[in-house]
Protein backbone atom coordinates (compact mmCIF):
# COMPACT_ATOMS: atom_id res chain seq x y z
CA UNK A 1 0.00 0.00 0.00
CA UNK A 2 1.41 3.18 -0.96
CA UNK A 3 2.24 5.40 1.87
CA UNK A 4 0.26 9.34 1.32
CA UNK A 5 -0.16 12.36 2.48
CA UNK A 6 -3.99 13.27 2.67
CA UNK A 7 -3.43 17.12 1.56
CA UNK A 8 -1.92 16.18 -1.97
CA UNK A 9 -3.23 14.86 -5.05
CA UNK A 10 -1.62 12.07 -6.61
CA UNK A 11 -1.62 12.43 -10.27
CA UNK A 12 -0.01 9.44 -12.44
CA UNK A 13 0.32 9.79 -15.98
CA UNK A 14 1.26 6.77 -18.06
CA UNK A 15 2.38 7.85 -21.62
CA UNK A 16 0.35 5.05 -23.75
CA UNK A 17 2.15 1.42 -24.30
CA UNK A 18 3.97 0.38 -28.01
CA UNK A 19 1.44 0.64 -31.08
CA UNK A 20 1.86 0.04 -34.51
CA UNK A 21 3.68 2.29 -36.54
CA UNK A 22 1.76 4.82 -38.94
CA UNK A 23 1.57 4.27 -42.36
CA UNK A 24 -0.82 5.88 -45.20
CA UNK A 25 -3.52 3.10 -44.79
CA UNK A 26 -3.96 3.72 -40.93
CA UNK A 27 -4.12 7.37 -39.43
CA UNK A 28 -2.56 8.73 -36.38
CA UNK A 29 -5.26 8.38 -34.33
CA UNK A 30 -6.31 4.79 -35.77
CA UNK A 31 -2.73 3.87 -34.60
CA UNK A 32 -3.43 0.23 -31.99
CA UNK A 33 -1.32 -1.37 -29.59
CA UNK A 34 1.41 -4.02 -30.49
CA UNK A 35 0.99 -7.96 -29.05
CA UNK A 36 3.68 -6.67 -27.31
CA UNK A 37 2.39 -3.37 -26.20
CA UNK A 38 -0.69 -4.91 -24.58
CA UNK A 39 1.06 -7.75 -22.73
CA UNK A 40 3.52 -5.24 -20.89
CA UNK A 41 0.53 -2.69 -20.31
CA UNK A 42 -1.25 -6.02 -18.63
CA UNK A 43 1.90 -6.67 -16.53
CA UNK A 44 2.24 -2.79 -15.35
CA UNK A 45 -1.62 -3.08 -14.62
CA UNK A 46 -0.53 -5.51 -12.33
CA UNK A 47 1.96 -4.17 -10.37
CA UNK A 48 -0.29 -0.83 -10.30
CA UNK A 49 -2.74 -3.29 -8.54
CA UNK A 50 -0.39 -4.70 -6.51
CA UNK A 51 0.82 -1.54 -4.89
CA UNK A 52 -2.91 -0.31 -3.85
CA UNK A 53 -3.40 2.34 -6.58
CA UNK A 54 -7.38 3.34 -6.41
CA UNK A 55 -8.11 6.28 -8.59
CA UNK A 56 -10.65 8.25 -8.51
CA UNK A 57 -10.80 9.07 -12.15
CA UNK A 58 -8.95 7.16 -15.64
CA UNK A 59 -8.92 9.93 -18.03
CA UNK A 60 -7.53 8.65 -21.54
CA UNK A 61 -6.73 10.20 -24.77
CA UNK A 62 -9.51 9.83 -27.50
CA UNK A 63 -6.92 8.20 -29.90
CA UNK A 64 -6.65 4.37 -30.14
CA UNK A 65 -3.67 3.45 -28.79
CA UNK A 66 -4.28 5.60 -25.41
CA UNK A 67 -7.76 4.13 -25.25
CA UNK A 68 -6.41 0.71 -25.42
CA UNK A 69 -3.94 1.17 -22.66
CA UNK A 70 -6.70 2.90 -20.45
CA UNK A 71 -8.67 0.04 -20.97
CA UNK A 72 -6.57 -2.00 -19.76
CA UNK A 73 -5.20 -0.65 -17.25
CA UNK A 74 -8.85 0.37 -16.06
CA UNK A 75 -9.65 -3.64 -15.87
CA UNK A 76 -6.78 -3.96 -13.59
CA UNK A 77 -7.38 -1.42 -11.90
CA UNK A 78 -11.00 -1.74 -11.78
CA UNK A 79 -12.07 1.87 -12.22
CA UNK A 80 -13.93 3.14 -15.62
CA UNK A 81 -12.18 4.91 -18.25
CA UNK A 82 -13.46 8.50 -19.48
CA UNK A 83 -12.41 9.31 -22.95
CA UNK A 84 -11.76 13.07 -22.57
CA UNK A 85 -10.31 15.30 -25.70
CA UNK A 86 -8.46 17.52 -23.57
CA UNK A 87 -5.89 14.10 -22.72
CA UNK A 88 -5.47 14.25 -26.40
CA UNK A 89 -3.11 15.79 -28.25
CA UNK A 90 -2.61 19.58 -26.82
CA UNK A 91 -2.47 18.33 -23.26
CA UNK A 92 -0.98 20.55 -20.27
CA UNK A 93 -1.34 21.44 -16.63
CA UNK A 94 -4.37 23.82 -17.79
CA UNK A 95 -5.87 20.26 -18.74
CA UNK A 96 -4.84 18.60 -15.70
CA UNK A 97 -6.34 21.35 -13.20
CA UNK A 98 -9.80 21.52 -15.28
CA UNK A 99 -10.26 17.59 -14.56
CA UNK A 100 -8.80 16.92 -11.41
CA UNK A 101 -9.44 20.37 -9.35
CA UNK A 102 -13.16 18.93 -8.15
CA UNK A 103 -11.42 16.02 -6.80
CA UNK A 104 -9.95 17.44 -3.74
CA UNK A 105 -7.33 16.50 -1.24
CA UNK A 106 -6.30 13.16 -1.29
CA UNK A 107 -7.61 12.02 -4.56
CA UNK A 108 -5.51 9.88 -7.09
CA UNK A 109 -5.83 10.51 -10.50
CA UNK A 110 -4.40 8.37 -13.65
CA UNK A 111 -3.75 10.03 -16.72
CA UNK A 112 -3.27 7.93 -20.33
CA UNK A 113 -1.94 9.63 -23.30
CA UNK A 114 1.07 11.19 -25.47
CA UNK A 115 4.24 12.57 -26.01
CA UNK A 116 5.54 15.37 -26.43
CA UNK A 117 2.67 16.68 -24.29
CA UNK A 118 2.98 13.99 -21.03
CA UNK A 119 6.66 15.36 -20.58
CA UNK A 120 6.33 18.71 -21.36
CA UNK A 121 2.82 18.87 -18.28
CA UNK A 122 5.04 17.00 -16.31
CA UNK A 123 7.91 18.86 -16.22
CA UNK A 124 5.61 21.73 -15.97
CA UNK A 125 4.05 20.65 -12.82
CA UNK A 126 7.46 20.07 -11.12
CA UNK A 127 8.51 23.31 -11.76
CA UNK A 128 11.57 22.80 -14.10
CA UNK A 129 14.13 20.40 -15.40
CA UNK A 130 12.58 17.92 -18.24
CA UNK A 131 11.66 14.33 -17.72
CA UNK A 132 11.37 12.13 -20.56
CA UNK A 133 7.81 9.50 -20.90
CA UNK A 134 9.41 6.56 -22.73
CA UNK A 135 6.42 4.55 -24.40
CA UNK A 136 4.74 2.08 -21.18
CA UNK A 137 5.87 4.23 -18.49
CA UNK A 138 4.56 6.35 -16.02
CA UNK A 139 5.29 8.81 -13.96
CA UNK A 140 3.79 10.33 -10.27
CA UNK A 141 3.62 13.62 -9.48
CA UNK A 142 1.96 14.31 -6.01
CA UNK A 143 0.28 18.08 -6.03
CA UNK A 144 -0.51 20.84 -3.93
CA UNK A 145 -4.23 21.91 -5.05
CA UNK A 146 -3.39 25.75 -5.50
CA UNK A 147 -2.68 28.31 -8.04
CA UNK A 148 -1.29 27.22 -10.32
CA UNK A 149 -0.49 23.31 -9.85
CA UNK A 150 2.89 23.12 -8.36
CA UNK A 151 4.06 19.32 -7.23
CA UNK A 152 6.80 17.06 -6.85
CA UNK A 153 8.63 14.05 -8.78
CA UNK A 154 7.57 11.32 -6.73
CA UNK A 155 8.49 8.41 -9.06
CA UNK A 156 9.01 8.19 -12.76
CA UNK A 157 8.61 4.27 -13.71
CA UNK A 158 10.84 3.02 -17.01
CA UNK A 159 8.50 0.65 -18.93
CA UNK A 160 11.09 -2.14 -18.42
CA UNK A 161 10.37 -2.08 -14.72
CA UNK A 162 6.59 -3.46 -14.95
CA UNK A 163 8.41 -6.82 -16.35
CA UNK A 164 10.15 -7.34 -13.67
CA UNK A 165 7.09 -9.75 -12.41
Amino acid sequence: MLMTNNDTMRLYFFRHAEAEPGSDSVPDDARRLTKRGAERTRRAGRVLAGLGIKPARLFSSPLARARQTADILGQALNTPVQVRPEVGPGFNAQAVDALARDLGAGAEVIFVGHEPDFSATVSALIGGGWIAMKKGGMARVDVELSQPLRGTLVWLIAPRLFNAD
